[in-house]
């Protein structure tokens, strides 16, 4: 199955260019949790008629548009049940911090004016929070029935998915390290993280030779690059020439 993203600003949401301090020991809870207050605002971000008639006007490739009659019906976002997703931060993967991640977005489920399935991407912007991207299919909604009691975890890079609870993790799809279904514990996943990223690092000569990209990035409009190469910054962005030009990835 492939994914289709409509365009977003790119926000350098992801890895922090310092890393924080302290060695990492025991998980600690995941940075940047919505509150009550920030679902309620998501909610009315979403159901707006800025964010309906986006998603009434949309359409995926391979898709019809819809007649602008049902589209006005059928167009909708279903904030009842928004997903934190969440990414690993550098501190983590650098080993100075056990704060494994922190929010990404939140997603909320949605669907198109023609019917299809879409997710609507939600991020803090100031003291509020606004809508940056729209991506095919309800990805998000149905790993979160996978994670239990513990978070979402993704690497936008790698296409990977992830279930985080406690010192567990679990590989829920695309991940290059372990199979689908397969656990191992956050410092198993640590090491894997650095074997592939550690040496791209913010601050690396990686980062300082400007091979990374990304951070300090202007927006760009619906019809340009996807932000998702950019969204965990310098580290994830090693391989993602032919994803961008495609805009599209694979799930």
């Amino acid at each position: 199955m492939k994914r289709t993203f409509f365009g977003a600003t790119i926000l350098a949401i992801g890895l922090a260019l310092t890393l924080g301090s302290g060695q990492a020991s025991a998980a600690d809870a995941p940075s940047g949790a919505p509150t009550a207050a920030d679902l309620a605002t998501v909610s009315t971000v979403v159901t707006s008629d800025a964010t309906t008639q986006r998603l009434a006007k949309a359409a995926f490739p391979g898709t019809a548009k819809a007649d602008t009659a049902i589209a006005a019906r059928t167009a909708k976002a279903d904030p009842r049940t928004p997903v934190a997703v969440y990414q690993p931060t550098a501190a983590f993967l650098a080993g100075t911090s056990g704060t494994t991640a922190e929010l990404a977005y939140v997603a909320v489920p949605a669907t198109l004016g023609n019917g299809t399935a879409a997710t609507v991407w939600t991020q803090r912007e100031g003291a509020g929070w606004s809508v940056f991207n729209v991506a095919s299919g309800d990805v998000e909604k149905r790993f979160a029935t996978q994670t239990g009691k513990g978070y979402l975890l993704t690497e936008p890079q790698a296409g990977a998915w992830y279930a985080v609870d406690g010192d567990t993790v679990t590989v829920l799809d695309g991940s290059t390290v372990a199979k689908t279904g397969e656990k191992m514990t956050l410092a198993a996943y640590r090491e894997a993280l650095q074997s592939r990223y550690g040496d791209k690092l913010p601050g690396s000569t990686y980062d300082r030779t400007g091979a990374a990209g990304g951070y300090g990035a202007s927006p760009v409009s619906d019809t340009s690059l996807p932000w998702w190469p950019y969204a965990i910054g310098a580290v994830f962005l090693a391989a993602a020439a032919a994803a961008v030009t495609l805009r599209l990835r694979k799930q």
